[in-house]
């Protein structure tokens, strides 16, 4: 059945992006353990949490507006994601000292990477294949 939104994107089933976000969150935390840099190639170890984090953050997106289109959410993503590496070349004490905290630098990371940037949009177009493989998909399907 075609898609009726006018944006090309149908609402997604929240009940799908909130497991989708936790398996996220677990494979990108998985992927910096010290289980995983002895099972898993160095690649993979080394830019496998920003790709995670990138798609996290497009699914996020959805979680809090479901109906947005692919284009949107994903153009969303990638500018939150640019924003917080850009972010990452200013060092004031306050936001260093908030940076300290494990918890928040998962977040706002520490430093500028410029393959980070790929990462992120590795992430997000992987979050894209997901939400029309998969999310939206799911969501059309329903009675």
């Amino acid at each position: 059945m075609p898609d009726p939104s006018p944006h090309g994107s149908s609402s997604r089933s929240r009940a799908m992006l909130v497991p989708c976000l936790l398996l996220l969150v677990v494979l990108g935390l998985g992927s910096r353990s010290a289980v995983a840099r002895q099972v898993l190639p160095g690649f993979v170890t080394e830019y496998a949490g920003d790709t995670l984090w990138a798609t996290l953050v497009y699914v996020g997106i959805l979680l809090l507006w479901p109906r947005l289109s692919v284009g949107r959410a994903a153009a969303g993503a990638l500018g939150f994601s640019l924003v917080i590496e850009l972010s990452q070349l200013f060092h004031p004490p306050w936001l260093d000292a908030l940076r300290a905290n494990p918890f928040v630098a998962l977040v706002l990371g520490r430093g500028f990477l410029v393959s980070d940037l790929f990462c992120y949009a590795v992430g997000v177009a992987l979050g894209v294949g997901l939400d029309v493989g998969l999310l939206s998909r799911s969501s059309r399907e329903r009675p």
